[in-house]
């Protein structure tokens, strides 16, 4: 404590150490939001599959956007590395890629060498990818394959230094065919039924409406209730991110110790994840009132502090493959998902977190939804928590 503090009566000490501690906070969010970062933005279009007796193609387009006022940043790499999943040993199979890219003011060159671009401020440029998936003689590609998770990695250089950035972007290549009423296998609950539905695994190419119509449309009846899981949601927002894209502050290398070894803020990416949503003082000063209040026997309060997705955040090995190698934040605006999509099937819709221990969190319902009804149907937790690709549930009052 500086010497000129110590000669002031108490009341004035006090406040000299609230002055001290709001400069720090004020300190902490300045650094943060100016840090210099890259502003450029990937953003995937859409992807067509093809199959032929030999051989699954892929092939689709990606966006990368500047939004930047001013500033310009190069584009010197790209590359893709298709990781195949499936139900079998997929080491047989070859891949080819092929990246050309599309940009507005310059032609591709036959080679199919990346030149280095600079996207400037406010402007965008594109690529298009291409996945060649074969297999020897008397294997087809097609029945061993059901996901395609190409590994984006690219490289953004420019004020901020050089920075290899990594996105994921999921195709399905096989699509189970909605249930049927008739075969339907309903669990009985209290007073309830309830039906888990199998999709595919989802991703940031499908639409969340459309998953719920496809999946659902046929089975729903007035007075149901439609869930889905919080996580499938996310991901179809594009909502996750690789960790490697996370520049851990000396806040969160620190402050992610205090956290259970379990949790998902109890590493340096996941926690600086919350940091980059919520901010680095909102986060600090729950965690010392979460702190302070825990050493007198009150729990939860650093999560109340700092907001839902402190919750809702899912750090690695949290979800299932191939999300299990990113970070997932919680969805956005699950509110007026459910009160859209309400509005558009005619029956309730809830965002949920359900666990096999019984827990169970209604992120968001909507108005007139019977929540008393999802804790009792989800309980023993129907969709589980595996790889059982069932993101949506029916519940039926009985």
């Amino acid at each position: 404590m500086p010497l000129w503090v110590i000669g002031l009566p108490l009341p004035s000490i006090l406040l000299v150490l609230l002055l001290l501690f709001g400069l720090s906070l004020l300190w902490l969010e300045l650094r943060h939001r100016l840090r210099p970062r890259s502003p450029l933005q990937l953003l995937p279009g859409a992807f067509e599959v093809h199959r032929s007796p030999g051989a699954v193609e892929v092939s689709g387009e990606i966006t990368i956007r500047n939004p930047h006022a001013r500033m310009e940043v190069f584009l010197p790499e790209i590359s893709a590395n298709p990781v195949l999943l499936g139900k079998a040993n997929l080491a047989e199979l070859s891949r080819q890629v092929e990246i050309t890219p599309l940009h507005p003011d310059e032609e591709s060159r036959p080679d199919g060498y990346w030149f280095a671009y600079i996207v400037k401020s406010r402007k965008s440029t594109a690529a298009r990818i291409r996945v060649r998936l074969t297999g020897p003689a008397g294997v087809t590609a097609a029945e061993l394959v059901d996901t395609l998770w190409l590994d984006l990695r690219w490289v953004n250089y420019g004020p901020f230094g050089r920075i290899e950035r990594r996105d994921g972007i999921l195709v399905p290549l096989q699509r189970p065919e909605p249930l049927q009423p008739e075969l339907a296998e309903w669990r009985q609950g209290e007073s309830c039924k309830v039906l888990p539905l199998r999709t595919h695994l989802l991703g940031v190419l499908d639409d969340p409406e459309q998953v719920l119509e496809r999946y659902a449309g046929s089975l729903i009846q007035p007075g149901d209730v439609l869930t889905i899981g919080e996580t499938p949601l996310a991901v179809m927002q594009g909502r996750y991110h690789h960790p490697s894209s996370v520049e851990p502050s000396l806040l969160a290398r620190q402050l992610c110790r205090g956290f259970h070894p379990t949790s998902s803020l109890a590493t340096a990416c996941g926690l600086q994840s919350l940091i980059d949503l919520v901010g680095p003082a909102r986060v600090l000063c729950a965690w010392l009132a979460g702190t302070a209040l825990k050493a007198v026997g009150s729990k939860g309060w650093f999560y109340r502090l700092a907001g839902d997705q402190a919750r809702l955040i899912d750090d690695v090995t949290g979800t299932t493959p191939p999300y299990d190698q990113t970070i997932v934040l919680g969805p956005a605006e699950p509110g007026l998902f459910c009160e859209r999509l309400a509005r558009k099937l005619g029956v309730g819709v809830a965002v949920v977190d359900v666990n096999d221990l019984g827990r169970v969190k209604v992120l968001a319902s909507n108005s007139g939804c019977d929540e008393a009804l999802l804790h009792r149907a989800l309980r023993p937790n129907p969709a589980g928590n595996a790889n059982e690709r069932t993101p949506l549930v029916l519940v039926r009052p009985a």
